[in-house]
């Protein structure tokens, strides 16, 4: 009836599905549409290649996504493989996944929970950090009252995947597999879909932009081929080569390409990506969502501050530094233990006292761990001939249970409400200054007691101290690149609200509101979407798993791409629901590593950024090998209609075959080139794109069809013409039948040839930039461009002069003097450009105040 205990995991995409997803992409179907067209027209051999192009494509794309989300399967590695029961009075040894309610568990130290449980009798510490976020490990016991309001926070509960580090205990199963709390975050991340990129968003409308333009063409040109004197026959034939002309063969691989490339560039810097498309999705970031402890800081803590129990600043209170280094369980010679009590320790060391961790453990009688509840941790220890009690914890906590103080000079005097008042100030002032602080308080008993409660009750304050986890160095730059760059940037934490909110300030994060879990549970969803969509950066604290994924949600639901950082089991379901989940690879759990598109290598909020100017980069460089290929466009359309429209008398100035080889020949490799351009000046100056702006603007489509295109297709022609004239060719003489008129003919296709291709080199350095003129990016800077325009150029020639290829596309060495016709084309292209964008520009400039 409860099925096994193991979580249910969504049934796995069969890799044939995956592959057939690839191969039916809006842009490989219109692939696959010129395929068939090549095949049509006669070109079966670039019908092959254009299959070859798909089917590559399909692969590496295929390739890359298969390092696709593992989050629940993940997350089942949290359970073990055997476990301790007692069934019918028998210890015995069972598979963790034949557990059912009701079961014994036997834990001991070491062991993983494998279900949910309740106490019978014994206790244990617990390290819930997995599930709950907390580090510090946590106390369970079968005697505790439960009070939580949480059942992750009641002392007699034990979960699924959490780890005990002491004790021993009996517990009673009472939820497995599907049922359990690790079961309900797995649930959580099963049922967040992965919501498209913008990117694949935009890619999509552009292949039906480009479908829709393609037919369209063909469907006027039809019936104005046979108005203009076609045949039907003759006017279908061209409409296939029109067809042919609008589709860029090579704009899917050139994308997937640069996204490959961005993917490596991330790598360098220190963040692995999962998912191709998410180096664009995080280019477009409008709103990131950090951790505090490790992301924003280094996650080193040290005292930085201390004042004895009256409020005073001290620095070598003896009392105060042997409380500390008595209520610890740290061990710092073996590097073992929670961060805080590691800067305690040195700090009570750099003070002169020196207590060696076996003697602390020895003369230990009573240990009370710290509890997330209860906020505070105790030690009882045999002093001399009597004991001792040494509480740390929160002040809020500690304050109420002090009866009096103790000055640095050791003399006890009554806590009063005054000075009650004027320590909670002092507390509040640390806090403000991004300190956590820890209140230290102690008692004298002449018999070891027993009771919590009796313990933690009547203890004299012997001071506080405000430690401190710095922040990173770099983390203040990085986020003023992003607020530069119109990047809102929350923090979602753990740790006090104060404490959070200081740290946010001083690495520049405007903490302009700070809610707490049980507020944000609580907040209606339009208050929720009003808060986040209010232009204030909000301090989250102590938020359960399912407020990390409302925050998410919220955030999409307003339409922000939204990044979020997470390194714990708790932290999946929300790192999967956001545009772009970002795990910690240092300090992260595997659960989170899966459930993430991005990984840090080095937990470092500053790589964030890095990749979203390398996002920027691939995004700003994807437009430009569209306007690149876009260009193209013209100069191949106007030779059909200028034949259509002329109902044959002007014989047509470039071949199918010809257009296939400049769009899967000569202009692919410059179109991977301008994929790696740097980026231009100015880039993270920019606010960051809306999600619903396509990736082909009115004003790339006037650049590539409006200018470069419209001047390379008048150009080209000219040239087609030039030859044509010049051997006597008149409108509607016969080039197939006359053998002089038929050689003129083969070098004029290819002069048109040759100056689409000429055209494509200024295109090509028109393209480098939307904005800036080309001086400023260097006209010789990108290498690789330079070495994809000698290989056109190479490519062309093989085509014009090898007698094997003259016969397979239909050209012929043009003569000398078109040469020096087809020079200036390249820069002739360029300055048309050049001149709409120093337009462009001077008119940014005039609406600059």
């Amino acid at each position: 009836m409860h099925g096994p205990n193991a979580l249910a995991l969504r049934e796995a995409q069969q890799w044939p599905v995956a592959l057939l997803k690839q191969l039916s992409h809006p842009l490989a179907l219109l692939l696959w549409v010129a395929a068939v067209l090549a095949w049509i027209a006669g070109t079966r051999e670039l019908a092959w290649a254009i299959v070859a192009v798909v089917v590559l494509n399909a692969a590496l794309a295929f390739w890359q996504e298969e390092q696709a989300e593992h989050a629940v399967e993940a997350l089942g590695e949290y359970l073990p493989q055997h476990s301790e029961v007692r069934r019918d009075g028998r210890v015995s040894s069972v598979l963790a996944a034949d557990l059912v309610p009701g079961d014994v568990l036997l834990l001991g130290e070491g062991d993983r929970v494998p279900a949910d449980a309740r106490l019978l009798s014994g206790a244990l510490e617990i390290d819930a950090s997995a599930l709950t976020g907390e580090s510090s490990p946590v106390e369970r016991a079968a005697d505790l009252p439960d009070t939580a309001l949480r059942p992750v926070d009641s002392p007699v509960l034990v979960f699924s995947g959490t780890v005990c580090t002491g004790g021993a205990a009996e517990a009673v199963v009472h939820a497995t597999g599907r049922h359990t709390e690790l079961g309900r975050i797995a649930a959580l991340s099963a049922r967040v879909r992965l919501a498209e990129s913008p990117l694949e968003h935009q890619v999509r409308r552009v292949a039906w932009l480009i479908a829709a333009v393609a037919t369209g063409a063909a469907v006027v040109f039809l019936p104005l081929g046979v108005l203009a004197g076609l045949s039907w026959t003759q006017a279908f034939l061209f409409a296939i080569g029109l067809l042919v002309a609008n589709v860029p063969e090579g704009l899917l691989p050139t994308i997937t390409l640069a996204l490959a490339a961005g993917v490596r560039g991330m790598a360098r810097r220190g963040a692995l990506v999962k998912r191709l498309s998410a180096v664009e999705t995080l280019g477009s970031t409008a709103v990131i969502c950090t951790d505090k402890t490790g992301t924003l800081t280094r996650n080193v803590m040290r005292v930085a501050e201390a004042r004895d129990g009256l409020g005073s600043l001290t620095s070598a209170d003896p009392a105060l530094t042997t409380a500390l280094a008595r209520c610890t369980t740290a061990d710092p010679r073996a590097g073992i233990g929670d961060p805080m009590e590691l800067a305690l320790l040195v700090f009570a060391e750099s003070s002169g006292l020196r207590l060696a961790p076996e003697t602390r453990d020895s003369q230990r009688i009573r240990l009370f761990r710290f509890d997330p509840h209860l906020k505070r941790m105790t030690t009882v220890d045999r002093v001399g001939d009597g004991y001792r009690a040494n509480v740390k914890g929160a002040p809020e906590e500690l304050l109420t249970r002090c009866t009096s103080a103790l000055s640095d000079a050791g003399a006890e005097q009554t806590l009063t409400d005054r000075e009650r008042a004027r320590l909670a100030a002092v507390v509040d002032g640390m806090a403000d200054r991004g300190l956590r602080v820890l209140a230290v308080a102690g008692r004298a008993f002449d018999h070891p007691p027993e009771d919590r409660a009796v313990v933690e009750s009547q203890l004299c304050l012997l001071g506080v101290v405000g430690l401190i986890d710095p922040p990173r160095a770099e983390v203040a730059a990085a986020v003023a690149a992003c607020h530069s760059a119109g990047i809102r940037v929350h923090v979602a934490t753990g740790d006090n609200g104060r404490t959070a909110a200081a740290i946010a300030q001083q690495v520049g994060i405007g903490a302009d509101h700070v809610v707490d879990g049980p507020a944000l549970d609580a907040m209606p969803e339009t208050d929720l979407d009003a808060l986040l969509t209010s232009g204030q950066e909000i301090v989250f604290c102590r938020a359960a798993p399912e407020s990390k994924l409302r925050i998410a949600d919220a955030l999409h639901h307003c339409g922000q791409v939204v990044a979020m950082t997470g390194d714990g089991v708790n932290d999946a379901p929300a790192l999967r629901r956001a545009d772009l989940g970002v795990a910690m690879g240092a300090r992260g759990t595997d659960v989170a590593r899966e459930a993430a598109t991005i990984v840090l290598t080095d937990d470092n909020f500053a790589t964030i950024v890095s990749g979203v100017e390398e996002g920027r980069r691939v995004y700003d460089n994807v437009r430009k090998f569209i306007l690149y290929i876009f260009a193209h466009a013209v100069p191949e359309v106007l030779p059909f209609l200028l034949f259509a429209l002329s109902g044959g008398a002007v014989p047509l100035p470039l071949t199918v075959l010809q257009i296939l080889a400049i769009d899967l020949g000569t202009e692919t490799l410059p179109a991977l080139a301008l994929g790696r351009e740097r980026a231009e000046p100015g880039l993270m100056s920019r606010p960051p794109r809306q999600r619903t702006e396509s990736v082909v603007t009115g004003r790339l489509l006037l650049r590539a069809w409006g200018i470069m295109g419209v001047v390379s297709g008048i150009l080209v022609l000219l040239g087609f013409f030039a030859v044509l004239l010049a051997a006597g060719w008149r409108p509607g003489a016969d080039v197939v039948g006359d053998p002089v008129l038929h050689h003129a003919y083969l070098q004029a296709t290819t002069v048109t040839f040759l100056g689409v291709v000429f055209c494509q080199i200024g295109t090509a350095m028109a393209s480098r930039t939307q904005y800036a003129a080309l001086r400023d990016v260097g006209v010789t800077s990108n290498k690789l461009l330079l070495g994809g325009c000698a290989f056109e150029l190479a490519f062309a020639a093989a085509i014009v002069y090898l007698p094997a290829l003259q016969a397979v596309f239909g050209t012929a060495p043009p003569p000398a003097w078109a040469f020096a016709l087809l020079a200036p084309f390249p820069v002739l292209v360029w300055a048309a450009d050049e001149l709409y964008r120093a337009r462009s520009r001077r008119a940014f400039d005039d609406e600059m105040p």
